[in-house]
């Protein structure tokens, strides 16, 4: 049964029911982590929610990463990506790739915050879910904590939710599941996005703007078969934003 289940991970195509489940189960498990852990936790010593989901977010991303690792080792005898991830090989020149990442992040910046009154108008349906009331604003999080509080839990997320969370999430979303539905050709990417963007469980009110600013960085990386291209968007993007809030925090400016 076990050979079963790594062959139809491994396996070249996976039906759209399975790609389904491996792109929105990762989402459900951790809002799960954040509401019987994270939140709690995060109470307990009194620090803003985006601490909370850092750690429901490693807790389930971490562990992602070592399957693929293990699936790896299941393929090669060793613990790597070789076999398991696809789009790896890198076809596209350096300075071609730099040329369409630094648009990509100025059109995902630039959209995200343009978008915002389109999560606010969205956010409004979803007055009943119990971790919205801090999706009014990017910074809402932060209302009411001290300046120390404030700059550890943003020092904290800086490496994990604007680096190495991101990079988990585009080698599993677009270097091991996007290639598996690649036989749906166009639709490939825009089913990429909207599970994506659905994956989020923890922000639904985003799904929207979400698509509309992930999609041309994943239709990239398919149309050229490189993963750098849809990571340097997603892990340029929050990096960058990850690093403004430190700054910000540090500086009193939020």
């Amino acid at each position: 049964m076990a050979r079963v289940s790594v062959d139809r991970l491994l396996a070249d195509r996976h039906s759209l029911p399975l790609s389904i489940a491996l792109h929105l189960v990762p989402g459900v498990l951790i809002v799960a982590v954040y509401l019987l852990v994270g939140d709690p936790f995060i109470d307990a010593i009194g620090y803003p929610s985006l601490l909370g989901w850092a750690i429901a977010l490693c807790a389930v991303l971490i562990p992602i990463l070592c399957a693929l690792l293990w699936l790896g080792r299941k393929r090669n005898g060793r613990f790597a990506l070789h076999g398991v991830l696809r789009y790896i090989d890198r076809p596209v020149p350096r300075g071609k790739l730099v040329a369409m990442i630094i648009p990509l992040m100025v059109w995902m910046t630039v959209l995200s915050l343009a978008t915002a009154p389109v999560n606010r108008f969205f956010l409004g349906f979803f007055a009943w879910v119990p971790y919205s009331d801090v999706g009014g604003s990017a910074t809402k999080f932060l209302d009411g904590y001290s300046y120390s509080t404030m700059l550890t839990t943003m020092l904290i997320c800086l490496p994990l939710t604007g680096i190495a969370l991101p990079l988990i999430e585009e080698l599993y979303f677009r270097g091991f599941l996007l290639p598996r539905i690649a036989h749906l050709r166009g639709w490939a990417p825009v089913v990429s996005a909207v599970l994506f963007s659905l994956y989020h469980f923890w922000s639904p009110w985003v799904f929207v703007s979400r698509v509309i600013f992930m999609l041309p960085g994943f239709w990239l990386a398919w149309r050229h078969r490189d993963i750098r291209i849809s990571i340097g968007m997603h892990v340029g993007v929050t990096s960058a934003m990850a690093a403004f809030a430190v700054v910000a925090v540090a500086l009193h400016l939020l």
